[in-house]
């Protein structure tokens, strides 16, 4: 039953950017998702209170080029992910799954639509978020996805307000993944064009 779920098609759901009077849902996602009694990407086990607000919400909203992108459901958001262009990457943060519909395969559709749109329409093919060290499975998670981890390790962001840590010695670490483009190059046997990661390659004309 396990492998069927992992197996279900989510390519009906609808990506949307969100409307700026969704930030109340869109926070009491984020906090249902990690900071919730259900789920595996909770961490109320090692953090205590609420991972952010509306007005956090609000504010990261009107970031010059942000994009808050959702899926609708009927009495609740399924997801939720957050985009922005900083320098020559995409910074992805609030990344979000409900409870009800984890272990499904809607976060790893709804993490690659993101990246679709920030390589798309940003133009950029750099990705950055920053994860508790202290979860390794979600670590993990990224890393199935493409994600590496990188020497950036920090101490817990306390005066972020995104919760205070139940043990000590917590951190964070940043993660990131480089989308190398395809390039348009040309068959040197007939002259096709293709696209191909390769400087150089033969179709089978």
């Amino acid at each position: 039953m396990k492998n069927a779920l992992k197996l279900m098609d989510f390519s009906h759901l609808r990506l949307e950017k969100s409307g700026y009077g969704q930030a109340q849902a869109i926070a009491d996602l984020v906090n249902l998702a990690y900071r919730g009694e259900v789920g595996w990407t909770k961490e109320t086990h090692i953090i205590q209170g609420d991972r952010t607000n509306r007005q956090e919400v609000e504010t990261a909203m009107l970031y010059p080029g942000a994009q808050f992108f959702v899926i609708n459901q009927p009495q609740n958001l399924a997801s939720c992910i957050y985009i922005v262009k900083e320098n020559d990457y995409a910074y992805i943060g609030f990344f979000s799954v409900h409870p009800n519909l984890q272990g499904k395969g809607l976060g790893k559709y709804v993490l690659e639509q993101a990246e679709t749109f920030a390589s798309s329409t940003l133009g950029v093919h750099k990705f950055v978020m920053f994860v508790i060290s202290q979860r390794p499975e979600l670590i993990a998670f990224y890393q199935r996805r493409g994600y590496s981890r990188t020497s950036r390790v920090e101490t817990y962001p306390l005066h972020l307000s995104i919760g205070v840590p139940k043990i000590s010695g917590l951190t964070i670490e940043y993660l990131e993944k480089v989308i190398y483009p395809l390039l348009l190059n040309q068959c040197a046997m007939c002259g096709l064009l293709q696209h191909s990661p390769h400087s150089s390659w033969l179709c089978s004309n």
